[in-house]
Protein backbone atom coordinates (compact mmCIF):
# COMPACT_ATOMS: atom_id res chain seq x y z
CA UNK A 1 0.00 0.00 0.00
CA UNK A 2 1.12 3.66 -0.63
CA UNK A 3 2.49 5.48 2.23
CA UNK A 4 0.78 8.27 3.01
CA UNK A 5 3.45 10.09 5.64
CA UNK A 6 2.25 11.48 8.82
CA UNK A 7 -0.75 13.17 6.98
CA UNK A 8 -3.14 10.80 6.06
CA UNK A 9 -6.07 11.58 8.17
CA UNK A 10 -5.79 14.92 6.00
CA UNK A 11 -5.72 13.07 2.51
CA UNK A 12 -8.59 10.62 3.91
CA UNK A 13 -10.43 13.32 5.32
CA UNK A 14 -10.11 15.42 1.88
CA UNK A 15 -10.67 12.30 -0.42
CA UNK A 16 -13.93 12.08 1.70
CA UNK A 17 -15.10 15.23 1.32
CA UNK A 18 -14.88 15.30 -2.27
CA UNK A 19 -16.86 12.08 -3.02
CA UNK A 20 -19.27 13.79 -0.69
CA UNK A 21 -19.17 16.87 -2.68
CA UNK A 22 -19.73 15.32 -5.82
CA UNK A 23 -22.47 12.46 -4.97
CA UNK A 24 -24.44 15.67 -3.50
CA UNK A 25 -23.81 17.85 -7.26
CA UNK A 26 -24.67 14.38 -9.05
CA UNK A 27 -27.71 13.79 -6.63
CA UNK A 28 -28.66 17.12 -7.00
CA UNK A 29 -28.34 17.39 -10.47
CA UNK A 30 -30.47 14.23 -10.85
CA UNK A 31 -33.37 15.30 -8.98
CA UNK A 32 -33.46 18.72 -11.24
CA UNK A 33 -33.80 16.55 -13.66
CA UNK A 34 -36.92 15.11 -12.54
CA UNK A 35 -38.43 17.94 -11.42
CA UNK A 36 -37.60 19.49 -14.82
CA UNK A 37 -39.49 16.43 -17.30
CA UNK A 38 -42.62 16.55 -14.59
CA UNK A 39 -43.15 20.17 -15.40
CA UNK A 40 -42.94 20.09 -18.41
CA UNK A 41 -45.36 17.52 -18.41
CA UNK A 42 -47.45 19.52 -16.37
CA UNK A 43 -47.09 22.13 -19.35
CA UNK A 44 -47.35 20.08 -22.24
CA UNK A 45 -50.73 18.62 -20.49
CA UNK A 46 -51.80 22.09 -19.82
CA UNK A 47 -51.48 23.13 -23.31
CA UNK A 48 -53.06 19.91 -24.79
CA UNK A 49 -55.79 20.91 -22.90
CA UNK A 50 -56.27 24.49 -23.52
CA UNK A 51 -56.43 23.42 -27.07
CA UNK A 52 -58.84 20.85 -26.73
Amino acid sequence: MIDLGQHWEFIAATYAGSVLVIGALIGWTWSASRRARTRVARLEAARKARKA
